[in-house]
């Protein structure tokens, strides 16, 4: 009998699909990978539609201690649904998170793909000094990465220190002027959660070069994480600075 999964995270969606599709009988309205996942959609990932979810008579929900409330995943297990909670705060623990889902509470074969992505992370050279980096995650008001967290141990391995990554909270929300106070070597601005753009977001931190990156390469672990070194190190060496407004309302290089 084949088991009945129901995924609240788009990272474990895109790793339950590339290892065993046809497992999948719900995902949440973010869960974008892979685009023609043709599964009900049972809403978000803080406000997922809990008689939905049971209507689909899952034997497993998949989780995140980050991204989803317990108030949902404590009413599907009074419900009886059992819940898998992942935890995943840097590189190494996302490997044991996805292999401990994939291959012993799936009971799937061990996908190249995994593999091929530990390969990525360990074949990476040692970095040189790292640079110094603000990374904001939201705008309005502006939030950065902080400490512990998976997006932040990424960048450390690919030798970019988060300014914050000693901040007591783990997504602080900072005021502008304080982050240009940081003079930092390098903004890192992903397009997720907040969509930064070149037109959005670089303009705030006039002559600091900035990184455009894919925000799934950063933050999501699953397939992706096998050519994120590669990725994320290309945006970062495109990093360019934004140029001062000079006198005149125009800009100088």
């Amino acid at each position: 009998m084949t088991m009945r999964v129901v995924s609240l995270v788009p990272s474990l969606t895109e790793a339950v699909a590339a290892t065993g599709r046809e497992l999948l009988v719900g995902v949440t309205d973010w869960c974008s990978e892979p685009g023609d996942l043709g599964v009900p959609r049972i809403g978000g990932t803080k406000n997922p539609d809990v008689p939905r979810i049971l209507g689909l008579r899952p034997d497993l929900v998949v989780a995140n201690e980050e991204e989803n409330r317990e108030a949902d995943l404590a009413a599907l297990r009074a419900a009886g649904v059992t819940v898998r909670v992942t935890e995943v705060r840097s590189v190494p623990q996302a490997f044991a998170e996805l292999r401990r889902l994939l291959t012993e509470d799936l009971e799937l074969p061990e996908p190249g793909w995994l593999t091929a992505a530990e390969a990525a992370w360990d074949g990476l050279a040692p970095s040189p000094a790292p640079l110094r980096a603000v990374v904001p995650i939201w705008r309005r008001p502006w939030m950065v990465l902080g400490r512990d967290t998976f997006a932040g141990d990424v960048l450390r391995r690919l030798g970019v220190e988060p300014v914050h990554a000693a901040h007591p909270e783990r997504y602080p929300a900072v005021p502008v002027e304080q982050l240009r106070a940081e003079r930092p070597d390098l903004v890192v601005l992903p397009d997720e959660p907040y969509r930064f753009t070149a037109t959005d977001g670089p303009e705030a931190f006039p002559g600091v070069p900035a990184a455009l990156v894919s925000g799934r390469h950063l933050t999501w672990y699953g397939p992706s994480l096998a050519e994120a070194p590669a990725v994320l190190s290309a945006a970062l060496r495109d990093a360019r600075p934004h140029p001062h407004p000079d006198a005149r309302g125009g800009t100088t290089p």
